[in-house]
């Protein structure tokens, strides 16, 4: 209930109003059945403007950290990302993969769309980083239509750190429907899995024009960090 208040009552309309999205390829959604809309992700407001366009439910996997914040505004937040029917991930260790996956799964088992970033985190420079196979393997193991999906001006619009959006054009592009019923039973297999990743990270960058980095958007965050520490607290010379 408290989901569609949203979409059609409270936030969808708002954000309609204030982002005036430009929505290309709504026809690749398929009208019933699972499916996973894998896109990139520029954006806090990513969470918000593709439910919006969308006529059918998603449910994405959220982090973990917007349900556990501290105080009354982490109450909220956990309430709202909740009644938005948004599913909490924890994004550390393989075993957390394992319960993402998990979690994934028993959404298409009850044939609803699930919505997935398989670069695992927000970009912070607006390029397209390397995905993780776990959208592979709940793709194969499904086996169930991955649809593409570009955010076009999140970025622009409001990047990492910015409360209030900038009034910048947002396009979301959805491509064709990526097939992976021939690999059926290889869900298992390494090589597979990052094929099959490699390809559904290919077709957003044709979709979202970006540049690739085929590195993980964790690791160059971390190494960012690292040298921003550096810079600042320059290590003296050993005498």
């Amino acid at each position: 209930m408290f989901y569609y208040l949203l979409k059609y009552v409270i936030l969808g309309p708002l954000l309609r109003l204030v982002f005036r999205p430009r929505i290309e390829g709504l026809e690749h959604i398929p009208e019933e059945g699972p499916a996973i809309v894998a896109g990139n992700h520029l954006s806090f407001a990513d969470h918000f403007l593709m439910p919006a366009v969308l006529k059918r439910r998603i449910t994405f996997l959220a982090k973990a950290e917007y349900f556990t914040g501290p105080g009354i505004r982490g109450r909220l937040t956990a309430t709202f990302f909740r009644s938005a029917g948004q599913i909490p991930v924890d994004r550390s260790g393989k075993e957390a993969g394992q319960a993402a996956i998990r979690e994934g799964l028993g959404v298409l088992s009850k044939d609803e769309l699930l919505g997935i970033y398989p670069e695992g985190t927000r970009s912070h420079d607006g390029r397209l980083y390397k995905g993780k196979v776990g959208v592979a393997v709940m793709a194969l193991t499904a086996q169930v239509p991955v649809i593409p999906c570009a955010m076009i001006g999140t970025f622009e619009a409001q990047p990492p750190g910015k409360v209030i959006p900038n009034i910048h054009p947002v396009t979301i592009r959805f491509g064709k429907p990526l097939d992976f019923s021939r690999y059926e039973g290889m869900e298992n297999e390494k090589a597979i899995l990052r094929a099959v990743t490699d390809e559904i990270m290919y077709s957003i960058l044709m979709l979202s024009e970006q540049e690739y980095v085929d590195q993980y958007a964790a690791v160059a965050k971390a190494e960012q960090a690292a040298a921003a520490k550096e810079r600042k607290f320059p290590r003296l010379p050993l005498s």
